[in-house]
């Protein structure tokens, strides 16, 4: 309890005295501990009465989902410490048995929530604390951690470059999961960068006179991603299709592709005359992460000249990387 909610709970104490008696477990309190300690400061000796049927965990958890409003990420950040809990015989019966899921089914949450609540303890046990009383939520303590790991965007290379790569963090505003319950932002996962942002990047000043530039972008940015391209000084020229199989939430569809966007400044006309496929079949895998096939694609239509991928999180052999999450 805070303090106001303490303060209310002696008032009604004292005028009423103790209706509900201290439950208590091995000589220990099991139930009760805020109003011990409002008898205590009242000068009241409170009621006490044992717990002698079932299972101790299950009846104090019980008792506080019936008694408090908890929210999604109070029930996640609950249902992670039980879930780390050596649980009695009428709760579990197996030790091979999936206590993330036991738990989950127990507080009516997703295993997910009490996997990001069990890391969000390990990475700030503060944080956790404050989602636990309720004054954050399991995402408002995830992107303030993103944020407080963020390292500063480096300087641009001055080397010019034919090839680009790129797969900005695009930000979506703070409207993207309002009509799409259960979904995350990209900000749950990294920092994020808003349209002008990028536009204001200073890509062509790193560019050849003839480049080409190969630029991810999802089916709600879509319109925007063309002010990056003018932006950069490249022209638009045609398009990869990503089938990812798995579908996402959407506002008008159920959204399972994404684009590969190609543009070019000068004459950049691939090296290899071969054509791909404009629509590729990949199931997706990580959040945000984009199958190898496509770097394998670029090599191989443009062997030639120095090549870069802009916000990369990995290196690869030939290419120049740049980005704060390497």
């Amino acid at each position: 309890m805070n303090d106001d909610e303490f303060t209310l709970l002696k008032k009604d104490i004292s005028k009423n005295g103790l209706l509900e008696p201290i439950t208590l477990y091995d000589s220990q309190i099991l139930d009760g501990r805020n109003r011990f300690m409002a008898c205590e400061d009242l000068g009241i000796v409170p009621d006490f009465r044992d717990f002698k049927n079932g299972d101790p965990l299950s009846f104090v958890i019980s008792l506080n989902l019936h008694r408090r409003h908890l929210t999604t990420s109070q029930r996640a950040v609950l249902a992670s410490e039980v879930a780390n809990m050596e649980v009695g015989r009428n709760w579990t019966k197996s030790p091979d048995k999936n206590t993330n899921k036991q738990s989950a089914d127990l507080f009516n949450v997703g295993t997910t929530a009490i996997k990001e609540a069990k890391a969000i303890k390990r990475e700030s046990p503060e944080k956790f604390e404050k989602i636990k009383s309720g004054e954050l939520t399991l995402q408002q303590a995830k992107r303030e951690i993103i944020k407080q790991n963020k390292k500063e965007q480096p300087e641009l290379p001055t080397d010019k470059y034919r090839v680009i790569y790129a797969d900005p963090p695009w930000d979506y505003g703070n409207d993207f999961t309002k009509a799409m319950p259960g979904s995350t932002r990209p900000n749950d996962y990294y920092p994020t960068m808003t349209i002008s942002e990028i536009c204001e990047m200073e890509i062509s000043d790193i560019l050849d006179d003839n480049a080409v530039l190969f630029l991810w972008v999802t089916s709600p940015l879509l319109e925007d991603s063309f002010k990056i391209i003018k932006a950069w000084d490249f022209k638009y020229k045609t398009s990869f299709v990503w089938d990812k199989v798995k579908h996402n939430f959407g506002y008008y569809n159920s959204v399972r592709h994404e684009f590969l966007l190609i543009a070019t400044k000068g004459s950049c006309i691939p090296d290899i005359k071969k054509l791909y496929d404009s629509v590729v079949l990949i199931e997706r895998t990580k959040h945000s992460e984009k199958p190898e096939y496509f770097r394998n694609l670029i090599d191989e239509l443009y062997p030639h000249g120095k090549r870069i991928e802009l916000f990369a999180r990995n290196k690869y052999e030939n290419w120049d990387d740049w980005g704060n999450e390497l």
